[in-house]
């Protein structure tokens, strides 16, 4: 038995992104490992033992037992207390012991995806806490391993991958979510169309439109007339829509053709990620 071939994708990507994790964080001195990141309450460590803890999770690994400190002002939910047990209880670990767990568990999880027999459509336990398909769980992982890249090259001024295999993965993923975006969270009239062109590293353009139940759909066909355009670059898009920079910061960044009042909801509701 071998991989299921519409997984190996998500796994390449994977593969990818934890790699150029290692490869950033190998070099840093102690200091650097306390860096700050777009992440509101985060550091570079924080980061790395966030991607550590998940990891482990898809091992198997038992949770940690670990209360966490009352004073966490990032920490605003239930879902984040979970996501932060793993983070907290590795913020005193050194530079040596935190590449050391990261190698480890790179290894590991390595050897479980080479080893990888399950069809796509088996349901597993995410380390969000769901039962979800396996080939889901695989792109998400491959998805938030490559967010949290980006998050250390911005942290560490080094960046790069912009345009690599997770980045595809991650704009897969994020245009699936546009309907729900448009249509529901913003509220689009229905009948409405809204385009978004981005340019950059990863070039796209998609059509949501909205019907007259007020559904959304999305594909790849020209519009002609949209309600209203959104031109970005794929970096802002991205930032955006994994809640790493607020519109009114990257507003010039932005071009508006159109209904520049649902453009603004529609941006005010993009994030998709806490």
């Amino acid at each position: 038995m071998t991989v299921h071939p519409s997984l190996q994708s998500s796994i390449d990507a994977w593969t990818h992104s934890i790699e150029a994790v290692v490869e950033l964080v190998t070099p840093l001195v102690e200091s650097e490992w306390s860096g700050a990141t777009d992440l509101p309450g985060w550091s570079v460590r924080d980061v790395v033992s966030h991607i550590i803890g998940m990891e482990s999770e898809m091992l198997g690994d038992p949770r940690p037992i670990h209360s966490l400190p009352r004073d966490l002002y990032h920490v605003r939910s239930e879902s984040a207390r979970r996501m932060e047990v793993q983070v907290d209880v590795r913020r005193h670990h050194t530079a040596p012991e935190m590449l050391s767990e990261l190698e480890y568990i790179v290894i590991r999880r390595s050897r479980q995806l080479r080893n990888e027999t399950r069809q796509p459509d088996a349901v597993v336990r995410s380390p969000l806490d769901e039962d979800r398909s396996l080939d889901f769980v695989l792109q998400q992982r491959a998805f938030d391993v490559w967010v949290h890249e980006q998050d250390l090259r911005r942290a560490l001024g080094k960046p790069g991958n912009l345009d690599s295999p997770g980045a595809y993965v991650t704009r897969d993923l994020l245009v699936k979510t546009l309907p729900g975006i448009v249509a529901k969270r913003a509220q689009a009239p229905a009948d409405s169309a809204v385009v978004f062109d981005v340019a950059g590293a990863v070039e796209f353009m998609r059509t949501v439109r909205v019907d007259a139940e007020g559904n959304g759909t999305v594909n790849g066909s020209v519009s002609l007339g949209p309600t209203v355009t959104l031109a970005l670059e794929w970096d802002i898009f991205a930032r955006l829509a994994c809640g790493r920079v607020r519109p009114a910061a990257v507003a010039d960044q932005i071009k508006i053709d159109g209904d520049c009042e649902l453009a603004d909801v529609i941006l005010d509701h993009f994030a998709v990620t806490p």
